[in-house]
């Protein structure tokens, strides 16, 4: 995942006001595992993402990146 998908899920969890315990226990996923991810020292573990947006009730949704970015 990259930075500004963390970052999101980082700032719903602060508006939420859940820990990333409570994150864990609403996902299966082991709190050091979702310090990881959130961290970006572990990344490519696309079902743990899945259920951690699952949680937040959030969606993934992608699109083109600008010409500039490419």
């Amino acid at each position: 995942m990259n930075d500004h998908i963390r970052q999101q899920v980082r700032n719903i969890m602060k508006e939420r006001g859940i820990t990333q315990q409570q994150l864990a226990d609403l996902t299966g996923i082991q709190r050091p595992n979702v310090t990881r991810l959130l961290s970006g020292t572990s990344g490519q573990v696309p079902d743990n993402w899945q259920r951690i947006l699952d949680a937040l009730e959030l969606d993934l949704i992608t699109s083109p990146k600008p010409e500039d970015q490419r």
